[in-house]
């Protein structure tokens, strides 16, 4: 009996070894794969499951198409320094008679082209002069991390300093973001900004980092977030220098004062629509919510363009002419 209780012992340590042998090494990948500019290769299967599909999405061809498009658009490429010594790098398309300026964050492991080729001449058409900034970490800009829009939201500040300073203080100046840059210019609103910014325009953002982490792990990976998130986590402060619950789009839209358009796709399986409602609940600023059947991550611009477009133009208006003061 002693020796079969002995066995079951060494066989329950072992077990045990495994286990969190098995989560240091899965909360490793975790973080290369979230945060590391040298992106790490996954199986296609992996990759989709990770993204809920997002490869999947008969939208994503377009997208990729337009993209291609954009690269030939003649941009002025413009840089500046982070807070922190890095080089960012922003990619200008101007207006011949802009009536507004719009900076665009870009998401995650995407690019300006990607995300913002659809749109760009509708942008255009309407008068804006567009700055399409590089996101740290991520193509043409410094960094060796990305930050999930609580490292960025400085970046988005210095762009905003940056136009004031360039294109003086009459334009109206808009953020605009998708996905994680939709997080990034969300948490943007939480620094005291310039008389000049009139709007935020977030389409499909996340919380915080700690809340998409657990959602993916939890429901596209089907893992347990804990046992690996608090790994992941720790890995993510020691190198990437932030901690994925010490800001959030929740603390910065709780004080935020500019007017906030929040765009979603109903049947987005990478950003969980219940985070824009987080969003939209949390922001006492004048808003307004545009939520796309049927569009998938990202998808909502060519889902159904109309809806998305009149409700751009819509909020433009309002925020140029006092529509929110409107009873």
């Amino acid at each position: 009996m002693k020796k079969l209780t002995r066995n079951i012992l060494i066989a329950a340590g072992a077990f045990a070894v495994a286990a969190v042998g098995t989560t240091l090494a899965v909360s490793r990948v975790l973080v290369d794969v979230a945060v590391k500019r040298k992106v790490v290769k996954l199986p296609d299967s992996m990759q989709n499951k990770l993204t809920g599909g997002l490869k999947d999405d008969p939208h994503s061809r377009l997208m990729l198409d337009a993209g291609e498009s954009a690269q030939n658009l003649n941009t002025e490429t413009v840089q500046i320094r982070s807070h922190d010594g890095l080089n960012l790098t922003g990619h200008i398309y101007g207006a011949q008679k802009p009536k507004r300026l719009v900076i665009a964050m870009h998401g995650w492991r995407s690019s300006w082209q990607v995300d913002y080729g659809c749109s760009v001449n509708f942008y255009h058409d309407n008068d804006c002069t567009m700055l399409y900034a590089d996101q740290r970490g991520q193509n043409d800009s410094d960094g060796e991390y990305i930050g999930f829009g609580v490292l960025e939201r400085h970046d988005c500040l210095s762009w905003i300093n940056y136009a004031v300073e360039r294109y003086g203080t009459d334009i109206p100046i808009y953020l605009l973001g998708v996905s994680m840059g939709a997080a990034t210019v969300l948490m943007t609103s939480g620094f005291t900004l310039p008389q000049s910014v009139k709007g935020i325009i977030a389409d499909c953002a996340f919380t915080s980092p700690q809340g998409i982490w657990e959602h993916i792990i939890n429901n596209n990976l089907r893992l347990s977030s804990r046992l690996t998130y608090p790994i992941a986590n720790a890995i993510c402060k020691r190198e990437a220098q932030f901690d994925g619950a010490e800001y959030s789009t929740i603390m910065a839209l709780e004080t935020n004062t500019v007017p906030v358009l929040f765009i979603h796709g109903s049947d987005d399986k990478f950003v969980p629509i219940d985070m824009t409602f987080e969003n939209y609940k949390a922001c006492n600023a004048p808003k307004q919510l545009l939520i796309v059947p049927g569009a998938g991550h990202a998808m909502s611009y060519v889902t159904d363009t109309k809806a998305y477009t009149r409700a751009l133009l819509k909020f433009f208006y309002k925020c140029e002419n006092n529509g929110f003061d409107e009873a």
